[in-house]
């Protein structure tokens, strides 16, 4: 037979078999709109193949975007109002001499200027960090991912969010007088979608910040960065969402932090 005639090949290894199954099967294109409607399927594309930089680049744009804008928004002066309204909460405000104040005002304004422009890089840094705290977590829990896995959950469980989030911020933007803005309220977005508008942030900025942390956008983040973990690691979903619980409480604190701090809702 003519089968018998033909040269005799060596199967495949088993890592060679394994390479060929674990070929990507989404486009980077199609990762941004499939973890919107099946996150599942889009982490397990991930695991295959870890990929974040269109979503990263999303990520960037939209966030200098929103800072550029909130500023054009309120202006130059609206922004100086606020400077100016921290700087009398301090308790140094009564040592300092108007030059002083005005000094340290044309300082604040500098380094706000500094972070609209800086803020791509900003969102990278985040990514980061975050992306590392998600594969230390990982790696406590016997997960099987290495860090860019990590990159994309933290990147792809925050995308969706975000994209929302932007849309109605800008929505917001748009059509929100300049003087019903409060600057320091805002720094997280226009749109409340948290228990924190229950209360008056400044009066109790700490209460304010504890109660914000019940927003349905970190939650939506949550219930996908979860998702990653499980998939991407192949961990439990108990150990997904114990990493993600620890992790979000650690950003929580330093929240409090920056409230106890400031004086305002953080």
């Amino acid at each position: 037979m003519d089968g018998e005639n033909k040269e005799w090949q060596e199967p495949p290894l088993p890592e060679e078999i394994r390479a060929e199954t674990e070929q990507p099967q989404m486009s980077e294109a199609a990762t941004l709109l499939n973890v919107f409607i099946e996150p599942g399927n889009t982490f397990e594309d991930l695991r295959r193949k870890p990929r974040f930089i269109l979503a990263t680049l999303i990520l960037a744009v939209l966030s200098t975007a929103f800072v550029f804008g909130l500023y054009y928004k309120v202006g130059d002066e609206g922004y100086r109002r606020f400077m100016v309204e921290q700087i009398d909460k301090s308790p140094q405000a009564d040592s300092l001499s108007a030059e002083q104040k005005n000094n340290a005002v044309n300082f604040q304004m500098t380094i706000a200027k500094g972070v609209r422009y800086a803020m791509p890089l900003i969102v990278v840094i985040a990514i980061v960090i975050g992306s590392l705290l998600y594969w230390l977590g990982s790696k406590a829990f016997g997960g099987k991912g290495n860090f860019l896995h990590a990159v994309s959950v933290w990147v792809y469980s925050s995308l969706p969010p975000v994209i929302i989030g932007s849309i109605a911020n800008f929505i917001v933007l748009i059509f929100k007088s300049a003087d019903e803005i409060d600057i320091a309220a805002s720094q997280r977005g226009l749109l409340q979608a948290n228990l924190g508008f229950l209360i008056d942030g400044k009066k109790l900025p700490v209460l304010a910040t504890l109660l914000s942390v019940i927003d349905l956008f970190a939650i939506w983040g949550w219930i996908l960065a979860a998702i990653g973990l499980q998939k991407t690691n192949k961990i439990s979903s108990g150990s997904a969402w114990a990493i993600t619980i620890i992790i979000a409480l650690i950003g929580v604190a330093f929240r409090i932090i920056g409230a106890l701090m400031s004086g305002n809702p953080s």
